[in-house]
């Protein structure tokens, strides 16, 4: 066994992925290479390190944006004619074939006969596919339960002047749309997955302020889903102005969700825009009790870099009468 093959089977038999027989095998290559026993002790050391540390599940709303993403990467890519997909077939197995090369031809002869074969067959059915997917395309598509489903991206959010009736448009393989009510599950839904559509900022800023505004009028902003779409907003957007539409919406949940609390701690310590600070800070007085909120108000109030940051945090404070 050679230096580079060890490196690779140290790695799967720590993770305990490697058979007896290759362990073993390493096993001697090890004792007798003081660079990859080095190696392997390293990756013990580093496995032994990253288990120490709990794993956390990706959320729902991540793994859906996660997945639109990746279908819309996959949809950029140009796709591949059947002349590289036959040539990058044949490459795969070219290395096989070239140990035997008495089979390469007897499967070369076997090849160009089966092409011949299949080329009537495919000239066969090519007409009654053709003629099958026109029918397919006449024919109406009924609605899914679900619009979301399936749903590629969205493309324009139209709320009506004075009234809790919005439009969202949005495409699957064909551009469709939604008309409802806010209060519509499908509406918010869409809603949802439009805050992360990072390819249209007039989309993806429309969503959250929809949202925003619905949670900060309590319209069902229930503990799952429109909660923690704002929270991961507020923790990760790039725009100030719609991390702080985030964190408008989840002023009224900050007394009864330690989730959103905490959130609003983190904007407070960490979030670069000052007027976010500020409005955290504020958004935290009503809940001065909890002992968390206190620490960090306090903290803030004598240390925080920024003066005013530092003012309005003694404000808040000052207005606590067993902080005076």
């Amino acid at each position: 066994m050679n230096c580079e093959l060890a490196h690779e089977r140290i790695v799967m038999a720590a993770y305990g992925e490697l058979p007896d027989d290759a362990a073993h095998e390493l096993e001697r290559h090890v004792a007798s290479c003081p660079a990859c026993h080095t190696e392997r002790e390293q990756v013990r050391a580093l496995k032994l390190l990253a288990d120490a540390y709990p794993m956390e599940e990706p959320t729902a709303n991540l793994m859906a944006r996660s997945r639109l993403r990746l279908e819309d990467a996959l949809d950029a890519l140009p796709p591949k004619t059947w002349l590289e997909r036959f040539a990058q077939r044949l490459g795969n197995n070219f290395a096989t074939l070239q140990a035997a090369p008495a089979a390469a031809c007897l499967l070369l002869l076997m090849g160009a006969g089966a092409g011949a074969l299949g080329g009537y067959h495919v000239a066969q059915s090519r007409a009654a596919q053709d003629g099958a997917l026109a029918q397919a395309l006449r024919t109406p598509v009924p609605p899914q339960d679900n619009p979301a489903e399936g749903v590629a991206n969205i493309s324009s959010i139209i709320r009506q002047p004075n009234s809790e009736q919005v439009e969202v448009r949005y495409n699957r393989l064909v551009p469709a749309e939604l008309k409802g009510s806010l209060d519509d599950p499908d509406i918010r839904q869409l809603l949802m997955l439009a805050s992360g559509n990072t390819t249209s900022d007039n989309v993806h800023v429309r969503s959250v302020e929809l949202l925003a505004d619905e949670c900060a009028a309590g319209h069902g902003c229930n503990g799952e889903g429109m909660r923690d779409v704002l929270m991961f907003v507020l923790r990760y957007d790039r725009d100030s102005g719609v991390r702080l539409k985030a964190l408008q919406g989840l002023e009224r949940y900050v007394a009864e969700d330690v989730r959103v609390r905490d959130a609003v701690l983190e904007a407070l310590l960490n979030d670069n825009d000052p007027h976010i600070r500020t409005a955290a800070i504020n958004m935290l007085g009503p809940v001065d009790a909890d002992t968390t909120v206190r620490q960090v108000l306090h903290t803030v109030a004598h240390s925080d870099r920024n003066p005013q940051i530092r003012l309005v945090s003694r404000q808040v404070l000052s207005r606590v009468p067993e902080f005076q």
